[in-house]
């Protein structure tokens, strides 16, 4: 079994209102069909053939608007941090939030376990100049990696076709950086090198922080062609994809695309979506809802349509369902 973790930074469940949410508006067949015709709105749960859909509280308990770094921590440690600190914080982690990171998360785990687990972002050049002079700080997800003793993925490794870079083909890497050789891919072509750098690892995350930049930029036209790009790999990546072999998973940290009225992050839920095969996704389901029994003592249903019902989980139910899954 395997795991395909798809985050999409600052993505949010929020109403049908293409007015001010990108969700309602832009163009996502593939997305939509998986769904069987329906959106990503507030409406989760969804349950279809090859997909389910559930709400996950941001919020978590404190005070404030969620936040991208104790959010992501919280995904991938397990640990209601904010809860544990008393606020939610972000963009990057300060020092008691990068000490849960470094104690602990999914890589690390999984590789006690003897398990294979990558990030396969690619990041150019300037970055990791920047890091090395002190003058950029690693976000949450570079950081559980690093801390993991995983080295993040080069430029080289996107030439050579072993990485995937922020904005899926890599024309920003022409358009933004000026690095002029580095090979382009379609859209397809990104979702089909997901899918076969899936099948590397038992654990593999890709991150998309643009989509957290769009939210805050509030630029409607700019976060729909984004989405639509998503669209077009996201459906690549399901033709490419075996459901029989593992689950590829969605989610995200706080709300922000979903509603650009506003500049800030939102307090909606967010999507945790799994595409897989019925039984597969049953499983990851039960061990969520048996880390959110343990960790509020509800009572969860036998009957695993009945959990979706009465799902009630939150962004520290994601480790431990990973982790159970992988063994």
């Amino acid at each position: 079994m395997r795991i395909l973790f798809l985050f999409l930074d600052g993505v949010g469940l929020g109403a049908d209102n293409p007015a001010v949410n990108p969700l309602a508006r832009a163009e996502m067949p593939n997305l939509q069909n998986l769904l069987g015709g329906q959106r990503l709105f507030a409406e989760a749960p969804i349950e279809t053939q090859r997909a389910t859909l559930l709400p996950l509280d941001a919020r978590l308990g404190v005070s404030g608007l969620p936040q991208s770094a104790s959010g992501q921590a919280t995904l991938l440690t397990g640990i209601n941090i904010p809860s544990q600190l008393g606020y939610h914080y972000g963009p990057k982690p300060n020092p008691p939030l990068a000490e849960y990171l470094r104690n602990g998360n999914i890589f690390n785990s999984l590789l006690n376990k003897g398990k294979k687990a990558a990030l396969v972002n690619a990041y150019p050049p300037r970055y990791f100049a920047g890091v090395d002079s002190g003058r950029r700080l690693y976000s949450a997800i570079p950081l559980a990696v690093t801390s993991a003793g995983i080295s993040l993925k080069t430029s080289a490794d996107l030439h050579a076709g072993e990485a995937i870079s922020a904005d899926f083909t890599a024309q920003s890497w022409h358009t933004h950086l000026n690095l002029a050789d580095t090979p382009v891919i379609s859209a397809a072509g990104a979702g089909r090198r997901l899918a076969r750098l899936a099948g590397k690892s038992d654990f593999s995350l890709f991150e998309y922080w643009l989509s957290d930049y769009a939210g805050h930029h509030q630029d409607m036209h700019a976060a729909c062609a984004l989405l639509e790009t998503f669209d077009q790999v996201f459906g690549s990546l399901l033709d490419a994809w075996d459901d029989q072999a593992g689950l590829i998973l969605i989610t995200s940290d706080h709300g922000n695309l979903e509603d650009l009225s506003t500049r800030r992050h939102t307090f909606n839920p967010v999507p945790a979506l799994l595409v897989g095969a019925p039984e597969l996704r049953s499983s990851f389901v039960r061990l969520a809802m048996g880390a959110a029994e343990r960790r509020s003592h509800e009572v969860i249903s036998a009957d695993p349509s009945q959990n979706l019902k009465e799902a009630s989980l939150n962004l520290s139910d994601i480790a431990p369902a990973i982790l159970g899954f992988l063994g």
